[in-house]
């Protein structure tokens, strides 16, 4: 059977129907009749174009990630770096970061949502990756780093401060972790 035509109206309907009804209740809380009841749709034409509400987030996530969290390339990788994170910390100090909280927490028992996170992040870390490759093609940083392994050092202060909320997040945060971190990327003299 080939997929169903979508209204453009209804759809936005549903997505914008959605994310505030997250943002207002949280994502346990929200139901496929609460959103078709606040998008003005009946519940089957949610269901013939998405299989689960973590499914409608995950699509309202990735238009708003896409909108404003990609990444810089000044030359400058320490740089570009504090401007990406520090975009991505003030996303999640937003309506956004609530909703993305939501999703992390159901992807902890939902199969739906647990793919929908990794969807988004492998987007996210591919884009950070690209960009260090670049930084490494360049010379600024060590030819031998495991990119994944910088990625994973670069965004995990952002994850563990704002996720656990372990402490305030005090302004310049992320370019304060960056400068910590630098000096371990930094390429080394030849022959040191």
């Amino acid at each position: 059977m080939p997929p169903a035509i979508r209204n453009e109206d209804a759809r936005q309907a549903i997505l914008d129907a959605t994310v505030a009804l997250c943002v207002e209740r949280g994502f346990a809380t929200t139901t496929i009749e609460g959103i078709a009841g606040r998008a003005g749709v009946g519940k089957t034409t949610i269901y013939r174009w998405w299989p689960s509400k973590a499914a409608i987030l995950i699509e309202a996530i990735e238009a708003a990630r896409d909108a404003s969290a990609g990444f810089p390339d000044t030359g400058d990788i320490q740089a570009d770096l504090v401007t990406q994170t520090t975009n991505v910390m003030s996303l999640f100090q937003s309506d956004f970061g609530r909703l993305w909280r939501g999703l992390i927490a159901a992807a902890q028992s939902e199969e739906a949502a647990a793919e929908g996170v990794t969807r988004i992040l492998r987007v996210a870390i591919d884009g950070c990756v690209a960009r260090l490759a670049a930084a490494r093609a360049a010379g600024q940083i060590r030819g031998d780093l495991d990119l994944e392994l910088v990625v994973e050092l670069v965004y995990g202060p952002v994850y563990h401060t704002w996720l656990l909320r372990t402490r305030p997040i005090p302004e310049g945060y992320m370019a304060s972790v960056l400068a910590t971190l630098m000096p371990a990327f930094a390429p080394t003299p030849e022959g040191a």
